[in-house]
């Protein structure tokens, strides 16, 4: 488990990550030894592209150390809530809330919701110069690990070293790259992420998101009216605006972002349906005849049996050019021969111009079908809403208390989530924060019906710090929440979920049965240092067993609340490890000669508990031979199991025809 993640962290090099993502995209350019660089660069010559162009990238100090941590495996383990999760309101949910580095969380779901996430929203530090943000990750290296594994002087580990607890630009880039590279992982190829932002690092994330997720996956920058009082703090400027970055996974797979538009929109009806006009004569942008001369043409139209041509038949037939407004030449939209091929779906209008003059126009009937779409504007701009109606909603829930200062609306997260038009959509938060986007994504479902399903992940900041004499004392921004008792930002944000859902629920009284306003809850934790000296001295091929490797893994030795076992906890892991999402309903228990054991049918049987010795072995052995049960693998806790048991199950399965691969955990 922990252990042999630290081992192969051991070979993660700053390439690891992107390597393995090019050979997922890529296979025919590696072989036995890796990555075929000659083979790749003859690819290149033979497609006339050189490799060696002039080109930008964003460099900055850290990067290498930002790109290695963005590949390295998890070192902590989940510990499930139980007390939480077996609550009527959550054992059948589907929505989940970690609490614990982002960072370690987004390795975990790595394993298991890679390629799942629809839509990731997230609301990060914004690096404004205060205490908003300082660099929090810990550099896991030493001075001379640092210049083995990244071939660095001592120059730039001096520079490296300067980023801990730095507020530099450098510090907030290593901070967030592997956050963004990882998200990207999960991502479904039609999914997009939107990020708040300001103009502190509103430059240098859109760079950063160019180089993980590509120019060409750029979709907009949204510009937020947050502030319509406008910030005085700023020096020359009110500025009353943010930013919402938003890129795409795969540019080609998404459709526009917006809302599909309502029957009424379209409020003319003929014999083949409810119609809109949308004028041929191309508008705005692109619409001077240079831009395309062969869509200068003149339409004729006969008043005498209201017929639209592209050829003048009649000398009595009104002459239709595409002049703009100003006078000036424009162009028609369609060309002249779509124009006399959908000719019957045209038609012309009188039309009254501002000045008080009159002129004949044509127009493209454009019939409902269900599924045109009202593309998103780039402005959020409404006089009710803005950040601090974000802070009016938590005051509300939470009896007037101002716990947060300025949170997003949910107004602005609601039209972010909505505008993909997935009603069964996975979301992701993992900056939550005040789980604005949870209370969000509830009450899209509550308003439409839909199945959406969050996961909000949030570090267990403390609202209070420890003084000399060891007495809690609140801290800068943290004073309300502590006073109310809330000891660390996330229990605010699990206690927001509980409220939000209790009135949902409580303003619709015809709510779905099946509304879900629960969450299972997990906590990402690192293990003690006993347990870890423990994993590093641990040798399997000695007979000993090393004492509580089982307990150690419990939430109570952890130091959590949740009433969680050390089996709970390592079985938790290791699902999320071998891919099974966290509300799997394919585990099954098993019993061999007294030996409970769970595991997915006909697929993995987990062993943990160390009983299982030789009278044991011989009925999971015995069951297997007679098809009784199906396993492609069996997974063994190292610690647990001695080297005599150990090795008669692996000579046991080796002698049984269909062929069980056993994997051994440490």
């Amino acid at each position: 488990m922990i252990r042999d993640h630290l081992q192969s962290n051991e070979n993660v090099k700053p390439n690891t990550a992107f390597l393995e993502e090019l050979k997922n995209k890529m296979p025919e350019f590696f072989n036995d030894e890796g990555f075929d660089i000659e083979k790749f660069q003859n690819a290149l010559k033979e497609n006339d592209v050189n490799e060696f162009s002039e080109g930008y990238q964003l460099n900055f100090i850290g990067k290498d150390y930002a790109r290695k941590q963005a590949g390295d495996a998890p070192t902590s383990v989940i510990v499930p809530d139980n007390e939480h999760n077996q609550k009527e309101e959550n054992k059948n949910s589907k929505n989940l809330f970690f609490t614990g580095d982002n960072l370690e969380v987004l390795r975990h779901l790595r394993n298991n919701y890679s390629n799942k996430i629809d839509v990731i929203y997230i609301d990060p530090p914004y690096n404004t110069g205060n205490d908003d943000f300082v660099y929090p990750d810990k550099f896991e290296y030493s001075d001379k690990q640092l210049e083995e594994v990244f071939g660095m002087s001592d120059k730039d580990v001096s520079k490296l070293n300067a980023l801990k607890g730095s507020k530099s630009h450098s510090a907030w880039l290593t901070f967030m790259y592997p956050r963004l590279w990882l998200a990207k992982q999960l991502l479904t190829d039609d999914g997009v992420i939107f990020i708040s932002i300001d103009d502190n690092e509103q430059a240098n994330l859109k760079e950063l998101m160019d180089d993980i997720y590509g120019e060409s996956n750029f979709i907009d920058v949204f510009i937020n009216r947050s502030n319509p009082r406008g910030n005085q703090a700023k020096k020359n400027t009110a500025s009353e605006h943010d930013y919402v970055i938003c890129y795409s996974k795969q540019i080609l797979c998404i459709d526009p972002l917006g809302q599909y538009k309502n029957r009424e929109e379209f409020n003319q009806k003929d014999g083949n349906g409810y119609y809109t006009e949308i004028g041929l004569r191309k508008r705005g942008a692109g619409s001077l005849k240079e831009d395309a001369p062969n869509q200068y043409y003149p339409i004729y139209y006969s008043i005498n049996d209201d017929k639209i041509s592209t050829k003048n038949k009649n000398k009595n037939d009104i002459l239709i050019w595409p002049k703009l407004s100003n006078g000036q030449d424009g162009r028609w939209r369609w060309s002249k021969d779509k124009v006399e091929k959908n000719k019957k779906s045209l038609l012309v209008r009188l039309v009254h111009r501002r000045d008080g003059s009159k002129k004949f126009d044509v127009f493209e009937k454009k019939y409902f079908t269900g599924k045109e779409i009202k593309k998103i504007k780039s402005i959020f701009y409404d006089k009710k809403v803005n950040n601090e109606c974000g802070t009016e909603e938590v005051k509300k829930l939470f009896s007037e208390m101002k716990l947060f200062s300025y949170p997003k609306p949910t107004f602005m997260i609601k039209l972010l989530i909505s505008s993909i038009r997935k009603k069964d959509s996975l979301i992701l938060d993992f900056f939550a924060g005040s789980s604005t986007t949870a209370d969000a994504v509830m009450q899209l479902n509550a308003e439409d019906g839909g199945k959406r399903k969050f996961i909000m992940v949030q570090l267990p900041e403390k609202t209070y710090k420890v003084d000399k004499n060891g007495n809690k004392k609140p801290t800068k921004g943290g004073k309300a929440a502590f006073d109310a008792g809330y000891m660390s930002i996330d229990e605010i944000s699990r206690e927001r979920i509980k409220r939000a859902a209790k009135k949902i629920k409580d303003e619709n009284p015809d709510l779905d049965e099946n509304f879900d306003g629960g969450f299972k809850h997990y906590r990402v934790v690192s293990p003690q240092k006993e347990t870890l000296d423990k994993i590093y001295d641990f040798d399997p091929e000695r007979y000993e067993l090393v004492s509580d490797m089982i307990d150690s893994f419990s939430s109570s030795a952890l130091g959590v609340p949740g009433n969680a076992s050390g089996e709970d906890t390592i079985l938790t892991t290791w699902l999320a490890e071998d891919g099974y999402d966290f509300n799997t309903d394919d585990l099954v228990e098993y019993d061999f000669a007294g030996y409970k054991a769970l595991g997915i049918k006909d697929t993995r049987l987990y062993l943990i508990d160390g009983n299982l010795h030789s009278e044991q072995i011989k009925e999971l052995l015995n069951q297997l031979g007679t098809n009784k049960v199906k396993f492609q693998s069996i997974v063994v806790y190292g610690y647990s199991f001695n080297v005599m048991d150990m090795k008669e199950l692996e000579r046991g399965l080796s002698q049984l025809n269909s062929k069980v691969n056993l994997i051994k955990r440490y």
